[in-house]
């Protein structure tokens, strides 16, 4: 969802990060979505790494990702999807922090305690796989409570990208 991120505030007060979403299948009784690039999109120097440059279709296929909240909708259907910043946060702390804290804990410890440098390091390693081992712990936590999951914030009206505004009414 780090495409076409706009920011908005929930009715509770909180920002949210808001993309553009397309229902492309159902898979036990979840709504699969693959966010829509921007019209920002395919012109930057990084176009060719997210999946947006034509021809690249593997990486949007690894984009995709499931909404609970499906009642109502179809395939085709485009949505307004949004993730908490608190969320977020919580998120970029677990998967970076905890890693990075607990190896420097464990050698500037053993560091501390006399350990030289091959022992500082290998605790430093040591540190970073706890870390790790933390992290993962935590992002499931997070995972299980919906905190990491994306909501349905809206349907989106009017056309795709690449799709037109006039229709043959004829």
């Amino acid at each position: 969802m780090s495409q076409g991120l706009d920011r908005a505030s929930s009715p509770e007060g909180e920002n949210t990060i808001e993309a553009v979403a397309k229902v492309v299948a159902f898979e036990h009784g979840l709504a699969v979505l693959e966010p829509e690039p921007t019209g920002s999109c395919n012109g930057c120097m990084s176009a060719a790494l997210c999946g947006t440059k034509t021809g690249n279709t593997s990486r949007l296929l690894a984009k995709r990702f499931t909404l609970a909240d499906s009642a109502g909708l179809k395939i085709g259907d485009r949505v307004v999807v949004g993730l908490g910043g608190g969320s977020l946060m919580r998120a970029s702390l677990t998967a970076y922090a905890i890693p990075l804290l607990t190896m420097l804990v464990t050698m500037v410890t053993i560091d501390q305690m006399g350990g030289g440098e091959t022992r500082t390091m290998v605790g430093a390693f040591a540190g970073l796989a706890v870390g790790i081992g933390i992290a993962r712990l935590s992002a499931s936590y997070l995972a299980k409570k919906g905190d990491l999951s994306p909501r349905l914030i809206r349907r989106a009206y009017g056309p795709g990208p690449g799709e037109s505004c006039h229709t043959d009414l004829g």
